[in-house]
């Protein structure tokens, strides 16, 4: 497949709307999905959204590696096509996050603790999972590119953003 160029913030799309993918199990979808994870393995990330390679489409992919999982197990490259997102606790907690879509930066954003999502696969199968710490930041980070919502927006501190290198300086320096 092939590596795809990363929109970044500023980029008009990634503030739209991706609209629903007709045919899940066309050839086309199949073929971005495997550009996608390609593009994200060589980024290198862990989740990335069609908006995210200039696809208006709602497709995210994803994984969380064990080291990220808080004894809960890795999670495997998934693939969610028309994905939603269903929260089952108003519990929130602030987590570091970065972008691919915004590179060398990061911020701390709050997210719901727990959650259901769902999606088809590239076969057809349905997915449908709870979540919960680092792997439903993860879901509802690349959810959000869907809904053209980039992670500063959620920030309700602007003091909480800012450069990588400095940002875990300052995160160090608190410690």
């Amino acid at each position: 497949m092939a590596i795809l160029k990363i929109a970044r913030m500023g980029n008009k799309l990634l503030l739209q709307k991706a609209l629903p993918v007709d045919d899940p199990l066309g050839s086309e979808v199949r073929d971005l999905v495997y550009s996608m994870v390609e593009t994200m393995g060589d980024a290198p990330g862990i989740g990335l959204a069609a908006p995210q390679v200039h696809v208006p489409l709602r497709i995210i992919v994803f994984y969380v590696p064990e080291d990220r999982s808080e004894g809960t197990g890795d999670v495997p490259l998934t693939v969610l096509i028309n994905p939603s997102i269903e929260y089952l606790s108003t519990d929130m907690e602030d987590g570091v996050e970065g972008c691919l879509s915004v590179p060398g930066m990061q911020g701390i954003v709050p997210r719901y603790k727990h959650i259901t999502y769902k999606g088809t696969q590239l076969d057809g199968s349905l997915v449908q999972r709870e979540a919960t710490g680092y792997h439903a930041r993860v879901v509802q980070h690349e959810y959000d590119h869907l809904d053209g919502i980039l992670y500063p927006m959620r920030i309700g501190d602007m003091s909480k953003f800012g450069f990588s290198e400095e940002f875990e300086r300052n995160i160090e320096a608190a410690k």
